[in-house]
């Protein structure tokens, strides 16, 4: 019978994949350079294959290591809901917990305070930056858990709502009739992209009137007449006017919503806090969009 694989090896080796670096893997795994690289050196010779590749960038999967990712993560959940089985611990700890303002704005607010008090020995600490920096801060360790928008330069993540993206512009404002079209975005904002690029499959003249990496900043800009704006159902503002699809606005591409995870937050408090954010986005079912208006 085959023996099974070291889960430490596998443990090590997903989080040089997170990070693409040993010296910053092993810093998350408490353990010593060298001693991670001797356990990729292992797990490489057991697997008969080279897993990584290392290079003056930093270290990247081969194909075999893109292979093995996917299904060690796997087993790491698989073992951390096992370990959850049979604990019988009251949930405690801590989770740094990153989230786009877009969301953060008006919907995480309430799904967090509910979790707070169903979990009070949980502490979440919560910060909110693009979907981008999200993802960076993913990679270099600064993030247990995050959501975030696909769409960006990496699909990668559980992706669990898609809804609809909507143009929205000031109850009675003129920003919609001005010609070109005023519009505000995010900074390096997968949403802008789209909005641009659909503007431009039809001719539609436009300006950049407004752009922040803050989604306040950019919400104000929508309810103060400065620029027409587009969001997803779920950060939709009271006082927005959602305009209807037609062929001067051409429908935009759904959001898809994403969590990701650090290769260590399975089980325990990130399943925790991961499954309440699922469950409570995942159920909105429409209700917290506001009426389309029409033109």
């Amino acid at each position: 019978m085959t023996a099974p694989l070291d889960l430490d090896q596998l443990q090590s080796f997903c989080a040089i994949a997170d990070c693409g670096s040993f010296t910053e893997a092993a810093r998350r795994v408490n353990k010593t350079q060298s001693a991670v690289s001797m356990q990729i050196k292992r797990l490489e010779a057991r697997l008969g294959h080279s897993l990584l590749t290392r290079d003056g960038r930093g270290v990247s999967l081969t194909n075999h290591g893109e292979a093995l990712y996917a299904r060690a993560r796997r087993m790491l959940r698989i073992n951390a809901e096992i370990m959850d089985l049979f604990s019988d611990g009251d949930l405690s700890g801590s989770i740094r917990f990153g989230v786009p303002d877009d969301y953060a704005v008006r919907l995480l607010p309430v799904i967090l305070s509910n979790f707070q008090r169903t979990h009070p020995k949980i502490v979440v600490d919560v910060r909110c930056q693009p979907s981008e920096e999200l993802i960076e801060g993913m990679r270099t360790g600064k993030y247990d858990l995050i959501v975030f928008s696909q769409g960006t330069s990496q699909e990668s993540g559980e992706l669990f709502r898609t809804e609809r993206m909507f143009w929205v512009a000031s109850h009675g404002g003129t920003a919609l009739l001005q010609e070109p079209l005023p519009i505000a975005g995010g900074l390096h904002c997968c949403w802008k992209d789209n909005a641009v690029e659909v503007l431009n499959r039809i001719g539609r003249d436009y300006r950049i009137a407004y752009t922040s990496s803050n989604a306040i900043a950019i919400a104000s800009a929508v309810l103060t007449d400065l620029a027409v704006g587009f969001l997803p159902e779920s950060a939709l503002q009271p006082g927005m006017r959602v305009i209807s699809e037609d062929k001067d606005l051409p429908r935009l591409r759904d959001a898809q919503i994403a969590l990701m995870r650090a290769s260590h937050a399975y089980g325990g408090i990130y399943d925790a806090l991961a499954n309440h954010i699922v469950a409570s986005m995942g159920n909105l079912e429409g209700k917290e969009a506001l009426p389309v208006a029409a033109e």
